[in-house]
């Protein structure tokens, strides 16, 4: 009996659901339907805001929200409102005003809604706005976007990080020390490894973890593998900072340190930097130090470590429970 009212339950939930979803839904178009998005209602605006206005307006007949072709594109009332009385008093504002430049820029609220009037989807790039830390923030979609730019810069893979650092000062910084991925020559664009509209994982990453962000590029280091190094498994960020780094391969430290930030207890515990190597000559290269010395400058110079430990990811090799060769 208690499994039959439960489902009778979730029936009458899923059905109310379906219901609101559909209300919602034939509300937006209802809204829409009384939108002037012809030229002649853009004409309204474009009377005032023509091409002596101080900002750009009619470049937007240049974008894709400017094809009149298309029923779906919209008019200056689809994104402003109809401004009924600003079209009686110019000194009164717009229903919803876009610019950072405007006194009386409207709230991101205002803004947002403005435009997932059309954007709001189930498609799975948009799918995680509502609730995600852009939109917790109150980050506005013309924060980012130029909806009357020809060309916008956060869709350009060379010129989206400056749109990016606008806010992130620390990554704009990250990525231009030595080791760094490609991103300020568009190669890898923050939308590589970010989803800004939202995401399941943690820093709006576009998978669910890090490391499965990191195996879209770099797959040979998914494994599985038959001798796998604990911290690799767990996140790539534990000895990798991926925005940039002063140590190659964007590593957060360089080895010997690295290492030793875990393995403190190996090679008669003794910590080795290249600044005070004990009984040891921090100039020694590696291919000098005869085979099989433990000498510290062959732990402490060159490739370090990983002189000995080439295959740190992971090996599958039956004598590689060392990560050795």
């Amino acid at each position: 009996m208690h499994k039959l009212r439960r489902k009778k339950m979730h029936k009458l939930i899923r059905l109310f659901l379906i219901c609101a979803s559909v209300s919602v839904l034939f509300g937006s178009l209802s809204a829409l339907a009384q939108v002037d998005r012809s030229l002649e209602g853009d004409q309204k605006c474009t009377l005032c805001h023509n091409e002596s206005w101080s900002t750009p307006i009619l470049t937007i007949y240049q974008t894709k929200h400017g094809v009149k072709a298309d029923e779906r594109t919209p008019g200056c009332q689809s994104c402003h409102g109809a401004s009924a009385s600003h079209l009686g008093d110019p000194t009164t504002k717009p229903d919803v005003v876009f610019g950072a430049k405007s006194k009386n820029i409207s709230s991101a609220v205002e803004r947002n809604a403005s435009c997932l009037t059309c954007h709001e989807s189930s498609v799975r790039a948009r799918s995680h706005w509502a609730g995600s830390q852009h939109e917790r923030h109150g980050v506005a979609c013309t924060d980012c976007h130029e909806a009357h730019a020809v060309k916008q810069k956060v869709l350009d893979p060379v010129t989206q990080p400056q749109v990016c650092a606008k806010c992130h000062k620390a990554e704009d910084a990250q990525i231009h020390r030595f080791s760094r991925h490609p991103i300020l020559e568009g190669k890898v664009p923050c939308s590589s490894c970010h989803n800004v509209h939202g995401s399941d994982g943690p820093k709006l990453l576009i998978k669910e973890s890090v490391n499965e962000t990191c195996y879209t590029c770099h797959a040979e280091k998914r494994g599985p593998f038959l001798w796998e190094h604990a911290p690799v498994v767990d996140d790539c960020t534990n000895c990798h900072t991926p925005h940039g780094s002063n140590f190659s391969p964007l590593l957060k430290m360089r080895s010997p340190m690295l290492c030793q930030s875990c393995h403190s207890g190996d090679h008669a515990k003794n910590l080795y930097s290249g600044a005070n190597l004990p009984n040891g000559d921090v100039t020694t290269a590696i291919g000098q130090i005869p085979l099989g010395s433990q000498s510290p400058a062959a732990q402490g110079n060159g490739r370090s470590c990983l002189a000995c430990h080439s295959t740190i990811h992971g090996s599958n090799h039956p004598a590689g429970a060392k990560f050795q060769r």
